[in-house]
């Protein structure tokens, strides 16, 4: 396909006046926003997340969050409406900040600043802040400022949290320290309570049960011989008259007596004065006595009747087997209410480790508690020393000395070159839209015949003088008009640097 420039060339040539005037418009539009634009001055500051420096295994911290995650609360708790607004009204940041509502300024502040996070595997958290302001002064100071609340935030947080810590575990001791009390009181009321009954005792009741048994058929022995010899006797007297066959020198009474004197004293050694079996044996030994004295009376005299030794003999063995049924009672009460005792230890067993068990859970925790009360108390000590992770000033900002945006000459250029991008554009355009007939091509194209001769359209004197009035008209227009029209808007409507941020936010070229 043969490109016919000379043809191109021309069809420019004759659209010149709209790529002129495209061009100018928009350069104009560029210029007047570049001069328009106000100077905005960027003051930054840089902020870095501190490891503890203490360790970890030496001192658990208090604040366990993730770098970022603070960086972030960090950043919600400056952006905050309240914050916003009492920054802006003490350091005056807008110059007609008295005609703007609160909600106005928190938004420009919020559009103003910028807030920049970055962490990455094995680098340091860092947070960048910057602040676009009208001059410098007023950047440093709002940056500043911003530094100093987060700084301020960071110590509250991480102060805060460590007394947090600290009373909670405090509260937790003191909660589980009267836990602690409570069931040592259920514990020894329960104790006291059922002393006859408690678990670590059944193996001596148990040996006192066994012995009580021992003592019962002891005593049924006796009982059941003493109730024979009476049988003999009886018989013996009721066959021949006479108790015995002759006469002894020391009768079984007095032989008894001696007897029951050896075990009083070997029994008081070892027995206290009113033990049970003390007792016993001094009824015993007394209603002896009384026997051993009138025997001697009567051997003394020479009265040797059988009937008299027969029913002193009768007697005697009718308190013995007495005394013998009076212990073996008491021994058997003994033994039921023993029995007893032995028959509620089992439920008293289940009660009690139900209480130990109680107590025993919660020493462990109030021995945690008390851990951790101690391991939160040094948290808090590091904290307090500033000795944990924290959020620390790399750079401090400064005052800038030269405006960081617009950039006017970029501004220009761009509109300049933008404006003939777009009038070459609508050249193209208007030729690709227009089908008439201009060269001998398109009448061979159009009619299948070829020309002898093509002339052009010529134009008179005042067409051409027209077309260049027309022509210079929109020129001086676009360049007066358009920079008059935009001065007006940023002045009389709104600034043209909120209004490009509008629509670059409309656009999506910012957000």
């Amino acid at each position: 396909m043969n490109l016919d420039l000379k043809f191109y060339l021309a069809v420019f040539l004759r659209r010149l006046h709209v790529f002129m005037v495209i061009t100018a418009l928009v350069s104009a539009a560029a210029i007047a926003t570049a001069v328009l634009l106000p100077k905005v001055y960027i003051a930054q500051s840089l902020l870095m997340v501190e490891s503890p420096q203490i360790p970890g295994p030496l001192m658990a911290p208090t604040v366990q969050a993730a770098a970022l995650e603070k960086l972030q609360t960090m950043e919600n708790r400056l952006m905050t409406r309240a914050n916003l607004l009492d920054v802006a009204n003490r350091l005056n940041v807008f110059a007609d900040i008295k005609k703007m509502t609160p909600d106005q300024i928190v938004q420009a502040m919020r559009d103003n600043t910028i807030l920049r996070k970055s962490a990455s595997r094995g680098e340091a958290t860092m947070m960048s802040v910057s602040f676009e302001g009208e001059s410098g002064r007023i950047s440093a100071g709002v940056v500043n400022e911003y530094v100093t609340l987060i700084l301020k935030d960071d110590v509250d947080i991480r102060t805060k949290s460590a007394e947090g810590t600290v009373d909670f575990f405090d509260q937790s001791v003191s909660s589980l320290s009267a836990k602690l009390d409570q069931l040592s009181a259920k514990i020894l009321e329960f104790q006291n309570k059922n002393a006859d009954a408690l678990p670590s005792t059944l193996s001596f009741r148990m040996s006192q049960q066994s012995a009580l048994q021992t003592k019962i058929d002891t005593y049924e022995q006796d009982i059941k011989i003493l109730e024979d010899q009476k049988v003999r006797l009886t018989a013996i007297y009721n066959t021949t008259g006479q108790i015995t066959n002759g006469t002894v020198a020391r009768t079984p009474e007095a032989q008894q007596l001696a007897s029951l004197n050896d075990q009083l004293t070997q029994s008081l050694a070892v027995l206290a004065p009113s033990h049970p079996k003390i007792k016993v044996l001094k009824a015993q030994i007394a209603q002896l006595e009384v026997i051993v004295k009138s025997q001697t009376q009567a051997a003394d005299n020479g009265v040797t009747q059988s009937s008299s030794m027969f029913d002193v003999q009768i007697a005697d063995l009718d308190a013995r087997i007495q005394t013998a049924t009076e212990g073996r009672d008491l021994a058997k009460e003994q033994m039921i209410k023993l029995q007893d005792t032995i028959d509620r230890t089992p439920a008293n067993q289940i009660a009690l480790d139900a209480l130990n068990r109680d107590y025993a859970n919660v020493q462990q925790q109030y021995n945690n508690a008390v851990a951790n009360q101690s391991s939160a108390a040094a948290a808090k000590r590091v904290e307090d020393l500033s000795k944990g992770e924290r959020i620390s000033v790399v750079d401090a900002a400064t005052v800038p000395d030269q405006p960081a945006k617009p950039a006017r000459a970029l501004i220009v250029a761009g509109g300049i070159f933008g404006g003939m991008f777009l009038g070459v554009a609508v050249i193209f355009l208007l030729e690709f839209l227009n089908r008439s007939v201009r060269r001998p091509q398109d009448i061979v194209a159009a009619f299948g015949i070829t020309p002898i001769v093509s002339i052009p359209y010529m134009r008179t004197p005042n067409e051409t003088m027209r077309r260049r009035s027309v022509f210079i008209g929109m020129l001086l227009a676009s360049m007066i008009g358009i920079p008059l029209m935009m001065y007006a808007i940023h002045v009389f409507y709104q600034p043209l640097d909120v209004i490009l941020n509008k629509i670059a936010v409309k656009s999506g070229l910012i957000w």
